[in-house]
């Protein structure tokens, strides 16, 4: 989802000796990931009443006027600071924008808004569904795909914040752990327990269906 680790540090090397286009080579690389960013984890009624670029945009412009901080104490990898700062913008974006005006601001986050079923969604399906029982067919795919991202709006906030990091923002463990402030084994632990409730809760709609099927 990030632009390759070497390829940015190059651009950070060059703009702390002040090339100017380097900066803005670094900015537009990142445009990409920060709109999929936006787009996977604004919530979608949001997204019908705002512009998506809009909040894109916001965040490179505040990721330019901070830059020249992170270049002088680059407190985290670059693809993370630039995560952090959209994600701030998400946050700020969903409450100025919320659906209810009843809701408690401080106990607000913003709703995972799944676009899929995209590539990422069908990679991860075959990977958690058993390979023998996974139909071959795009469309039968597409509707495991569509079965799983429903499941993954049932799991609570840690376990679906864990599961998106992983598998749709592609975030590695130790990135992982660095975001949510953990040391990389609870880390990975907290992946495992969020993906066990997955695997749970799909083998119970799976049985659901069936008893539904067999009434019929």
């Amino acid at each position: 989802m990030w632009p390759s680790q070497d390829q940015t540090q190059s651009l950070l090397d060059a703009a702390r000796n002040g090339d100017h286009q380097a900066v803005n080579k670094l900015l537009e690389e990142h445009r990409g990931p920060v709109r999929r960013l936006v787009e996977m984890r604004l919530d979608r009624k949001v997204q019908q009443r705002i512009d998506v670029s809009d909040v894109v945009q916001d965040v490179l412009v505040e990721a330019s006027g901070r830059l020249e901080k992170y270049l002088n104490d680059p407190v985290m990898a670059f693809h993370l600071w630039m995560r952090q700062i959209a994600w701030d913008r998400i946050i700020d974006t969903y409450r100025r924008h919320r659906v209810s005006a009843k809701r408690n601001m401080d106990r607000e986050r913003p709703m995972s808004a799944m676009v899929g079923p995209d590539p990422s969604t069908i990679e991860f399906s075959a990977q958690i569904c058993d390979p023998e029982m996974t139909p071959a067919t795009a469309a039968a795919q597409r509707e495991i795909a569509v079965k799983v991202e429903g499941v993954i709006q049932q799991l609570n906030d840690q376990d679906r914040e864990i599961i998106l990091m992983r598998h749709y923002e592609h975030l590695t463990n130790h990135e992982i752990a660095e975001t949510l402030n953990l040391n990389p084994p609870a880390a990975s632990m907290r992946y495992l327990r969020a993906l066990r409730r997955l695997r749970s809760l799909l083998e119970d709609t799976s049985i659901e269906a069936a008893e539904r099927e067999g009434i019929s």
